[in-house]
C-alpha cells in the first residue's frame, strides 16, 4: 500500500484498512452511503491574512484564473463574488483539493477524501460542484470514485481540472466584469 504505513501503530493500520474497505463499499453501493461513516474532527478554517494587491497585479487575474486562485486576496475576492452568485462551491472544492494534495498521512488523506466526496461530489451533496447548473459528468464522477478506493494526492485531479475549466470559462469573465474586481484595479 503506502510506504511508511508499516511504521504506523497497529491500530492505525487497522483504521486504514477499515477506511479502504468502506471506500470499496461505497463503490459497490453508490446510492447507499449511509453505512459509510468515518468520524473525523472538524477544524474551523482560519481566513488567510491577505494583503490587497496592486492594480497591476489584479489586472493579471483577468487572463489567469490560476494567478487569481494562488493569491490569497484574489481567492477571497473571487469566493465573495461567487457567493454573491450562489456558486461558491466550485472555489471551495478547488481549495479543498489543493489542501488535500498536501496531506501526507494515509489515514488523514482517506478522511479528507471522504469529506470532499460527501461535500462536493456525490449526487445531492450539500455543495455539489457544477457549472451552468450542470453537475460533474458521470465519467468524471466514476473515475473519482474509483480513485478513492486507494486515496492518493491525485484522487481528485480530474474533477478539479473540470471545475477549474468551468470557473475559467464561466466564472472568471463574470468576475472581471464585477464590482468586486473593478474596485481592485482602480
Amino acid at each position: 500500500m503506502c510506504k511508511g504505513l508499516a511504521a504506523l501503530p497497529h491500530t492505525c493500520l487497522e483504521r486504514a484498512k477499515e477506511i479502504k474497505t468502506k471506500l470499496g463499499t461505497l463503490l459497490q453501493k453508490p446510492d447507499s452511503a449511509i453505512d459509510f461513516i468515518i468520524p473525523y474532527p472538524e477544524k474551523p478554517e482560519k481566513p488567510p491574512k491577505a494583503q490587497k494587491p496592486s492594480p497591476e497585479e489584479a489586472l493579471q487575474w483577468r487572463d489567469s484564473l490560476e494567478k487569481l486562485l494562488q493569491n490569497p486576496y484574489g481567492l477571497t475576492s473571487f469566493h465573495s463574488f461567487l457567493r454573491s452568485e450562489f456558486s461558491e462551491e466550485n472555489a471551495e472544492f478547488w481549495v479543498a483539493c489543493e489542501d488535500y494534495k498536501k496531506i501526507k498521512s494515509p489515514v488523514k488523506m482517506a478522511e479528507k477524501a471522504k469529506k470532499i466526496y460527501e461535500e462536493f461530489i456525490q449526487t445531492e451533496a450539500p455543495k455539489e460542484v457544477s457549472g451552468h447548473g450542470v453537475n460533474i459528468d458521470h465519467f468524471t464522477k466514476a473515475v473519482t470514485m474509483k480513485n478513492l478506493v486507494e486515496p492518493s494526492p491525485s484522487s481528485f485531479d480530474m474533477a478539479q481540472k473540470r471545475i477549474f475549466a468551468l470557473m475559467e470559462k464561466d466564472s472568471l469573465p463574470r468576475f472581471v466584469r464585477s464590482e468586486f474586481y473593478q474596485e481592485l484595479i482602480k
